[in-house]
């Protein structure tokens, strides 16, 4: 784990966060066809601050993996891969505002404000079925979704998850948190 309070991996950190996120890449090559691992572990070496997002999405068991490559930036895109919404970011509600609504039983934390802490941004509804393309993602969980604000506004905050072998997007009050829902994140490099 990174020294308390700070932004940094140790190099032994990195170099076993690459290691980890170089064999996922390796065995998941449906999800990035036509991308090099060698441009982005060059692209990741230079950024501190995005491997030390990256582990983040990895402690909290979000697997995450690439999917993509913005050919406009030069970004590689990772999104979290694990095949639940990821263990350590659930049972939150969706955020701050729903969370101080909230007068009882309150949950530990929300999921935009530990979505900003780790520094990535939660999957838009697009984002999340992009994700689905995949693989099967979410079957015995749900991922809160980016909320469009209109939806926002009067309370609500949506949610995915696969069943019945589809992608079903729902809603629900932004204040509300259970024990399989998380959120799944993503990060550009």
């Amino acid at each position: 784990m990174a020294k308390k309070g700070t932004k940094d991996l140790s190099t032994k950190q990195q170099q076993e966060l690459l290691v980890v996120l170089k064999d996922r890449f390796e065995k998941n090559k449906v999800r990035h066809k036509g991308i090099e691992w060698l441009k982005i572990n060059t692209r990741l070496e230079g950024q501190k601050d995005k491997l030390w997002s990256l582990h983040e999405m990895e402690i909290t068991g979000g697997e995450p993996d690439v999917v993509g490559h913005d050919k406009k930036t030069g970004e590689y895109i990772f999104y979290d891969c694990a095949e639940e919404s990821p263990i350590g970011r659930r049972s939150l509600c969706y955020d701050r505002e729903a969370w101080i609504a909230r007068k009882a039983n309150k949950p530990k934390n929300n999921a935009m404000d530990v979505a900003i802490a780790m520094g990535i941004e939660i999957l838009t509804e697009q984002q999340y079925r992009n994700l689905q393309r995949l693989g099967n993602f979410d079957m015995k969980t749900s991922s809160w979704l980016k909320t469009p604000d209109a939806i926002r506004k009067l309370g609500g905050a949506l949610f995915g998850d696969f069943r019945f072998n589809q992608v079903f997007v729902y809603h629900n009050g932004a204040e509300s948190y259970y024990a399989a829902r998380g959120f799944r994140g993503i990060l550009k490099v």
